[in-house]
Order: structure tokens, then C-alpha cells, then sequence
């Protein structure tokens, strides 16, 4: 029997993204929570809900109905709209904890989403290939509803505008 260690590049997990969104930080906020709840999807397309508690120690997990599912985390600090932060073994059903970061900044014409994911544990090789385009789907995933947000919103302001100029 041959014994091997993992050395600690093996056992850590450090992705770090940024992205601009053409909203605000509000609209930007309220997408990324609906992004990551009920709108969630794996990196090809295929829909994957999950149930956000947005407020300190609320759990984010996949309901599978009759009490089944899957716990990916905790939010372990909520600022709203500037910071979500979530610890948790994410989609690892192996020894793995995560710590995920959303900080939100105002930008030019927007928001700047800085998101970081560190983790320590016995990553999977197609886990570890994997979790950085989910991560960058996602993350574009909530850009474009944040900015559809906006969009339907300036048209909805421009069409009662309108509305109350033609009475």
C-alpha cells in the first residue's frame, strides 16, 4: 500500500471574476438573488432552482419536494445591495467547503460584480474543470436579467408617459 499526500494546490480552489452590469446596484442585487434562487441554471442551459434565504445565517439549497434535496450553504453575510457571502459545501457531496463572495460596487453606467470563490477540500478534477463556467455563466446570467430588468422598467416609465400625455 502506497500512501501519497495531496499537496495543498491540489486540495484549494481560489476563481475570482469581475463583471459590469448596465444597471444599478439595486436592480443589479435583486437579480443576482433571483439569479442564484428560482432562475438558476447549470453553465449548459439546463434549469436548476434553488431556494435563497437572503438574510444572515438563511440557507440556500436545491428543494426537491417532499422534503429532498440539497444543501449548498449558508449565507454567512448579507449587505444589502453591496455584499453577499455564502460558506458551504456547494454542489460537493465529498469533504469541501466553499466560501463565495458577490461585492457589488458602483461603476461607470452601473455595477461592478467582483466575485470570488475559495475553497479547501478534496475537489473532484471534473468538479475543479467545471465550476469556473458555471461560475461565469451565472455570473452573465445576472447581467443580462439585470439589464432586461431595467429595460422593461424604462419601457413600462416611457408607456405611462406616454399614457398620461395623451389624456
Amino acid at each position: 500500500m502506497t500512501l501519497t499526500i495531496p499537496s495543498i494546490e491540489s486540495l484549494t480552489l481560489n476563481i475570482t471574476r469581475e463583471i459590469h452590469v448596465r444597471a444599478p446596484l439595486d436592480t443589479t442585487f435583486a437579480a443576482l438573488l433571483e439569479q442564484i434562487g428560482p432562475y438558476n441554471e447549470t453553465h449548459d442551459g439546463k434549469p436548476l432552482p434553488m431556494k435563497i434565504e437572503p438574510w444572515p445565517g438563511g440557507r440556500w439549497y436545491r428543494d426537491l419536494g417532499g422534503d429532498n434535496g440539497h444543501f449548498w450553504g449558508h449565507v454567512q453575510a448579507i449587505k444589502r445591495p453591496t455584499l453577499l457571502e455564502i460558506t458551504g459545501p456547494l454542489f460537493a457531496s465529498y469533504p469541501f467547503v466553499s466560501n463565495v463572495q458577490y461585492r457589488l460596487t458602483e461603476a461607470d453606467d452601473g455595477t461592478l460584480i467582483e466575485f470570488r470563490h475559495t475553497a479547501l477540500g478534496f475537489i473532484q478534477d471534473d468538479h475543479k474543470e467545471g465550476v469556473g463556467k458555471g461560475w461565469a455563466s451565472l455570473l452573465e446570467h445576472v447581467r443580462k436579467r439585470a439589464e432586461a430588468s431595467l429595460s422593461r422598467t424604462a419601457a413600462e416609465h416611457h408607456k405611462t408617459k406616454e399614457n398620461q400625455d395623451g389624456r
